[in-house]
């Protein structure tokens, strides 16, 4: 996964265990899509030292996960969940009460927002 896509995700996870600096200068680049040339500036910071920071930061980030694997476990559960919706919607339009009640449990648990 790019770093792009893969920090968001870590730093949903272990944002909350980053420095307060570090998850400003994450969420700025990562989520704001800001450069760092940009953060630099705002920051009165040279480049390099908000580059240090982020990476430093997104290395933590990435250590954690290593650690405890709740990004993966939430990608892999995630692939599960739409994985058995096509299996319920290949099964097709049975009205049977279980199918019907499954279908609208998993409806349900896909729209919810993480």
């Amino acid at each position: 996964m790019k770093d792009m896509a893969r920090i968001p995700l870590l730093f949903d996870f272990y944002g909350p265990l980053l420095t307060e600096r570090q998850q400003e200068l994450v969420r700025a680049y990562y989520l704001e899509d800001l450069s760092l040339g940009e953060i630099a500036e705002s920051e009165a910071v040279s480049r390099q030292a908000v580059h240090d920071l982020i990476h430093r930061a997104a290395a933590a980030l990435t250590e954690y996960e290593e650690r405890l694997g709740f990004a993966a476990a939430h990608v892999q559960r995630q692939a599960e969940l739409t994985a058995l919706a096509a299996d319920l919607e290949a099964a097709g339009s049975g009205t049977d009460p279980h199918l019907v009640l499954a279908r609208d449990r998993l409806r349900r648990l896909l729209e919810t927002p993480e």
